[in-house]
């Protein structure tokens, strides 16, 4: 049985409903993601888990236990805010301890339990400095712990790390995550950031115009996109737009390029358009790459990114990126040139409206 259920979930704001007949079964222990842009509702699912909102239809069941009754302090859930909400006029310890003092915790227990929070996120030795004092990094992890010290069994994460410089936000990232597998506490994670999402998550949930528009791991979401929307927002994607040559053969066209499809091309007809999907760094222009496909075309744009170089060429109209490592032996392509992009049938993904 699932831990935390999310059984036809609705929730409408007057006449403007932001979350459509959303369904999510969450295993204990797992690390979920909620990814997608800004409005496509997934904060407001996870106001609904801690229950800062009502569902206007739906249920929310964890361990069994139907939630939707419950206010947010009967359901034993952290939750940690991106503008991390610390109590400035309290130091670290008694900003960690606070939860546990509401609840009526023992003295001698909370101090025992804080110093195992501060432990935990290695900031022992400022118990005693109070928020202003510390960096925004500090201050998150200070968050993290006041969250965790009552035992929740959901940790919730509203976009946690967005406040913070780039270069922390990958520590602390990975720190949270290296703590929630410590735990084992069943986490949901809120981001706009798909690097974050892909990076820390056991599976994520691509969020559009309210809808889950597909639910998978970190490898699903990013090699099989289910739906134009998701093939887009989730890692740099070529969209190619080609013609059907053959059905029964699975040909298409794509500029004056002959490509053999691995995935049926179904009830379509010769003639018929339909996208394809292509990621940058899956082509090569060495002669000696792997690949069973091929497209050639003129280069239209180079550009040196440091690690990465990538390149741009013009098939039949269609602009169409590429990435290869950089190499200080190797010469850029060069505008103008006529180049051949290799790689493997199945690197091409038909993708769903």
């Amino acid at each position: 049985m699932s831990f935390l259920v999310l059984d036809h979930l609705k929730k409408s704001f007057g006449q403007t409903q932001v979350v459509k007949d959303f369904n999510m079964s969450i295993e204990k222990g797992e690390f979920i993601s909620f990814l997608g842009p800004s409005g496509c509702g997934k904060t407001t699912v996870l106001r609904m888990i801690a229950g800062f909102e009502s569902p206007s239809d739906g249920t929310i069941t964890i361990n069994g236990k139907n939630q939707n009754g419950l206010k947010t302090n009967q359901r034993n859930i952290g939750m940690v805010f991106q503008a991390y909400a610390l109590f400035p006029n309290m130091t670290v310890f008694d900003n960690v301890a606070f939860g546990l003092k509401v609840a009526g915790m023992q003295k001698s227990e909370i101090e025992t339990r804080v110093k195992e929070m501060l432990k935990l996120i290695h900031l022992e030795h400022l118990a005693d400095r109070y928020p202003y004092q510390m960096s925004g990094g500090q201050q998150q992890r200070v968050a993290l712990a006041r969250a965790l010290a009552p035992k929740p069994q959901v940790l919730l994460l509203d976009e946690p790390l967005s406040a913070l410089d780039a270069k922390i936000r990958v520590s602390l990232r990975e720190e949270i995550r290296q703590i929630q597998r410590q735990l084992g506490i069943t986490t949901v994670f809120v981001t706009h950031d798909q690097e974050e999402a892909l990076s820390i998550s056991d599976r994520i949930v691509v969020m559009n115009a309210g809808r889950a528009d597909q639910i998978g791991t970190p490898s699903d979401i990013y090699n099989r996109p289910a739906t134009r929307f998701v093939a887009s927002f989730v890692g740099t994607l070529n969209m190619i737009e080609a013609t059907v040559a053959d059905p029964a053969a699975n040909t298409v066209h794509i500029g004056e390029n002959l490509v053999t499809l691995r995935e049926s091309i179904g009830a379509l007809k010769a003639g018929d358009k339909l996208s394809i999907a292509l990621r940058p760094e899956a082509g090569s222009l060495s002669e000696s790459a792997k690949g069973d496909t091929s497209l050639t075309g003129t280069v239209a744009s180079s550009h040196f990114l440091g690690s990465v170089v990538r390149t741009r060429i013009d098939v039949g109209g269609t602009l169409i990126s590429f990435d290869m490592f950089n190499s200080p032996d190797k010469a850029l392509p060069q505008p103008g040139e006529t180049v051949t992009l290799r790689f493997a049938a199945s690197d091409l993904l038909l993708v769903k409206e």
